[in-house]
């Protein structure tokens, strides 16, 4: 870039882009914000869509990406225990109470999978 050019820039100031940009950028962290960190560049696209923005889904991730806005991941809920069975029951014998009075009275366990003919469960 020659003198010339760099005063020039100088004197012009920020382009139009550059402030556009601006309001994006800003418009993006109060989304992000509001949706508790959990919006991603699709998402957010969506919404800035919907709020009268003209924005790609690329350009909305780069911006994100260089003001390392990162959305939370949330886990989905997983149901692992079937309530609703007609098995028997076994009865609560301990209720809570592990303390014993000689070795080997009271056993206890814990089940992270029982195989089955379906599979693991």
């Amino acid at each position: 870039m020659t003198k010339s050019s760099y005063y020039r820039w100088l004197k012009q100031g920020l382009s139009n882009r550059w402030k556009r940009d601006e309001r994006l950028l800003i418009e993006i962290m109060e989304i992000f914000e509001q949706s508790n960190q959990g919006y991603g560049a699709p998402r957010m696209t969506e919404e800035l869509n919907a709020r009268g923005w003209t924005v790609g889904k690329n350009k909305v991730a780069g911006m994100m990406r260089a003001a390392d806005l990162r959305p939370r991941r949330r886990k989905k809920f997983k149901v692992t225990t079937d309530s609703k069975h007609n098995y028997p029951v076994a009865p609560n014998l301990l209720d809570q109470e592990f303390t014993a009075s000689r070795p080997g009275e009271v056993w206890v366990s814990d089940l992270t999978y029982v195989r089955t003919q379906k599979g693991w469960l």
